[in-house]
């Protein structure tokens, strides 16, 4: 078996947006900067800030719109200010930076990445503080991948997918995906199958993961080839706020008698709210339907019983009609 060696375990862009991302791109070239020179760490004295405008603390950019060059620029790449400035500390951050000095490399080096124009906007929104970072240990991180053999259109889905991918060193990463790979005997092929398809699990919190992985084991009662099935399946679950999906597994699991080995099979229902899976079971109760043996007639799938609009299943699935669900529903 070949595995691959990890260490240590809709947003809206105008045409001034495409021209602005292909003039940074002919205009520039990246720069070598000391990571102890870098204009954008951030300063023992917070008084002491070079290249920073001379503006008031504000919770608001509108009232800098019109005489920072840098939120100008900024808006023309896409990037919504407002949520940005509903984040403690990025609004002041934003404002010190120079867009020819401190931005433009940045955004470069992004489009060379391949995050085109009309995503530029959604990823700087996302992760402001990717200007922080030096080009050159960017650069690392991209060579990193490729190293381990991640094709040119994975990686420019990973780091479009997880804008904060690019926030973690070498090191990080290799640790976090030796974790995966060891906790679940995975090969190279699926160490990067995971990633390509959950690029946001391995930047999530540790501590989070490993509790999702004690309560797939040890509370549920998935052994560990099994608990692999469902990660590569559904990584998604590992995400999930603990006690809700614990709810959700004794819901499905208990009240409603599914096995752990068709759980295993489509475990898709454990990512649906509990009260949505309540609701949709009761029906098919009240109605004679609740089927779900893969082996017996009439047979729905736990999928089938979460997916679609209320108006879709009640429909498709539950073969009634919406009148009639709705109805249903303010009896419980």
């Amino acid at each position: 078996m070949m595995k691959i060696k990890f260490f240590s375990s809709s947003w809206s862009v105008t045409q001034s947006s495409v021209k602005l991302i292909r003039s940074l791109c002919s205009q520039i070239s990246l720069p070598q900067v000391p990571e102890n020179d870098s204009p954008l760490r951030i300063p023992e004295n917070p008084n002491d800030v070079e290249r920073a405008p001379n503006f008031s603390p504000t919770f608001n950019f509108a009232s800098y719109i019109n005489k920072s060059e840098t939120l100008q620029q900024l808006l023309k790449l896409g990037v919504d200010l407002y949520k940005i400035e509903r984040r403690k500390g990025l609004e002041n951050f934003l404002l010190k930076l120079d867009f020819e000095h401190d931005m433009k490399h940045v955004i470069k080096f992004l489009h060379d990445q391949g995050i085109s124009p009309d995503r530029l906007g959604q990823f700087l929104t996302k992760n402001p503080l990717i200007f922080k970072e030096n080009c050159d240990d960017l650069q690392v991180r991209i060579n990193y991948l490729e190293s381990k053999k991640f094709q040119r259109d994975e990686i420019i889905r990973i780091i479009d997918n997880n804008p904060f991918w690019l926030m973690f060193s070498t090191q990080r990463i290799d640790k976090r995906l030796g974790f995966f790979q060891k906790s679940f005997y995975l090969t190279g092929r699926e160490v990067r199958q995971l990633v390509c398809t959950a690029p946001r699990l391995i930047t999530y919190s540790m501590e989070h993961i490993r509790m999702s992985t004690f309560s797939v084991k040890e509370e549920m009662g998935y052994e560990t080839l099994e608990a692999k099935k469902l990660l590569l399946k559904i990584p998604k679950l590992w995400m999930i706020n603990h006690d809700s999906l614990m709810e959700r597994f004794d819901y499905v699991h208990k009240d409603m008698e599914i096995s752990h080995e068709q759980l295993l099979k489509d475990p898709y229902i454990l990512l649906s709210r509990t009260f949505r899976i309540r609701q949709r079971h009761d029906f098919l109760k009240y109605l004679g339907k609740a089927q779900y043996d893969p082996k017996k007639d009439l047979y729905i799938s736990l999928k089938n019983l979460v997916v679609g609009s209320d108006e879709e299943f009640a429909i498709n699935i539950a073969r009634s009609s919406i009148p009639v669900y709705q109805n249903f529903l303010k009896t419980l």
